[in-house]
């Protein structure tokens, strides 16, 4: 029997270390190990960085082969070159999605005029706009489309005010609403967001949720005893947000708490913030101009050594701001619910992510941009048995729900089956 053929369309991939770009190259590494016939169609990796890395330079196409099994590849990579800002702004963005599809379009005329089709064709959003070369693929090569929607674009570019004028924001809801009726299947990562994509359009969506491999993240016992490896002491708290920094997360919370906690001279409670990019060097001069001791700056670090830094905190930061809350599911959620992480997350009542905290127990709540209220809840935490069973919640959701083979199985059952 012949395997079946996959196409993914994509901005981001592998080895991009967080987001949809971690995601996607699991995805496909799942497939591929299963014995399928992946392609991809990406740029070269630059995410958090927002600039290419090391060893690419993003100055011509290029090509990769992966060898999963014996013979031919199983998974065939084609990176583009792209527009990469060092500010990304809203107008900036706007230049590099536009600069993607450009560079996506040739890539995928070349595959048209190829012999080869494709079972099953998958562009992801953001950028939205995107699944059009998937529609133009599907038509002139046949297969089915699957449209995975990880962030709602529009409205997020609205709420976080890059685009004001209605005009612009109803064109852009007309070409969505024409992707998500000419898809085959349409696909997205929480139940609160699954809402708002049936509000637009009359028709299923399927639930199809960021995972984690709980094989390789897994709480370690004695966590405590790890905090000497990273300059702490075995008595401090230790409060890491890890994941990107961006106009989404409002960081500078963080900071207005660390301040406060520092003129209330509470040395033992210590912050970490992991990440890398333009926004992440923003943070770091506004904590340098308060003179902040308790917040340390970490890059982002390699997977080799992710499982035990997760482990390291007492506490995980998982923040956004109001008006992005029930946009984004926060994928980091899901790595650090796999090593029995407690978490401390910005969520508004009724969003999708606050009914889960709630019904899970594996975390606390406070409401977005509230500091002194962040403030006083970090003060009011015991490390004690009710945060050991915070943590137990977070590992049992992760192992039952988030599992990447449990996952990627419901995957091949709605799409490949």
């Amino acid at each position: 029997m012949n395997k079946k053929k996959i196409l993914l369309i994509s901005h981001n991939f592998s080895p991009e270390p967080i987001g949809i770009g971690k995601y996607n190259g699991e995805m496909l590494l799942w497939l591929a190990n299963h014995g399928y016939d992946c392609t991809v169609i990406t740029t070269f990796p630059y995410y958090p960085y927002w600039k290419v890395q090391a060893p690419y330079n993003n100055l011509w196409y290029k090509k990769e082969l992966m060898y999963v099994g014996e013979g031919k590849p199983d998974l065939t990579i084609y990176r583009c070159p792209s527009y990469i800002p060092k500010d990304p702004t809203g107008k900036q963005r706007a230049v590099q999605d536009f600069s993607y599809w450009l560079s996506k379009f040739l890539m995928i005329f070349k595959l048209i005029i190829s012999k080869k089709k494709y079972d099953l064709i998958i562009t992801v959003a953001p950028p939205f706009h995107l699944a059009y070369l998937g529609l133009i693929f599907r038509k002139l090569k046949g297969g089915k489309l699957l449209y995975h929607i990880q962030d709602m674009q529009i409205e997020a570019a609205r709420d976080l005010k890059f685009f004001s004028r209605k005009r612009i924001l109803a064109g852009l809801f007309k070409v969505e609403y024409n992707i998500l009726f000419g898809a085959d299947y349409v696909s997205s990562i929480s139940e609160g967001m699954i809402k708002k994509i049936k509000s637009k359009v009359n028709r299923d969506i399927v639930f199809f949720p960021n995972w984690v491999d709980t094989g390789d993240y897994f709480p370690i016992p004695d966590r405590h005893l790890l905090k000497d490896k990273w300059g702490f002491h075995s008595n401090d708290i230790v409060l890491l947000y890890s994941g990107a920094v961006g106009v989404k997360q409002g960081l500078e919370g963080i900071l207005v708490t660390a301040e406060q906690l520092q003129q209330q001279n509470h040395k033992h409670i210590k912050f970490v913030i992991c990440s890398s990019g333009p926004y992440n060097e923003l943070i770091i001069e506004q904590a340098k101009r308060k003179k902040l001791s308790n917040i340390s700056f970490l890059s982002v670090q390699v997977k080799e050594i992710f499982n035990e830094f997760l482990n390291m905190a007492d506490l995980h930061l998982v923040l956004q701001k109001a008006n992005a809350g029930d946009l984004v599911m926060p994928s980091k959620l899901t790595t650090i619910l796999a090593v029995g992480g407690a978490s401390i997350i910005t969520a508004s009542k009724g969003t999708s992510l606050y009914d889960m905290v709630i019904e899970q127990d594996f975390g606390y709540i406070v409401e977005p941009g509230k500091h002194k209220l962040l403030t006083e809840l970090i003060l009011g935490i015991k490390l004690d048995d009710s945060l050991e069973q915070k943590r137990i919640n977070a590992r049992n959701y992760a192992t039952k729900y988030l599992n990447v083979d449990t996952v990627m199985d419901d995957f091949v059952g709605n799409f490949l089956s």
